[in-house]
């Protein structure tokens, strides 16, 4: 009896030497996945820091650009009430014209008579000039 306690006693031991061995493989497996782990974040962070710093560039050089923007939009205001300006100018001056186009047509519509009259009159004048001329020229 005492045999078979020895032999489970050594059993067991045995068993435990193959279950440190194998725990240890694992282990040492574990360590190596751990180290390449490792190397893959070192690596990740200098990446990340490479992307940090691009991105704050990034970003100065958005508010440098919507600063720009801002003051050519400002600047454009300016150009957009010059123009309407002139539009508005314009207008004023197109109206004045009609005005006077106006004037005109109504004065030439008031004067139609007196301007027949007058080239009536200026016929007449005419043919009395030719007859007195030709009369002249018969003496």
């Amino acid at each position: 009896m005492i045999i078979i306690l020895y032999l489970s006693v050594a059993l067991i031991a045995i068993a435990f030497l193959i279950l440190v061995i194998y725990l240890s493989k694992t282990l040492k497996s574990l360590q190596l996945t751990l180290k390449n782990v490792a190397s893959t974040l070192e690596g990740l962070e200098g990446q990340m820091q490479g992307i940090t710093t691009e991105t704050a560039q990034l970003l100065h050089k958005t508010n440098q650009l919507a600063e720009d923007i801002q003051d050519k939009s400002a600047k454009l205001g300016t150009v957009v009430d010059a123009v309407q300006g002139i539009g508005g100018s314009i207008n004023q001056f197109n109206t004045s014209i009609k005005q006077a186009a106006g004037a005109v047509s109504s004065s030439v519509e008031r004067n139609q008579e007196k301007v027949t009259d007058v080239v009536s009159w200026s016929n007449a004048a005419l043919e009395i000039y030719k007859k007195w001329k030709q009369r002249k020229h018969q003496k």
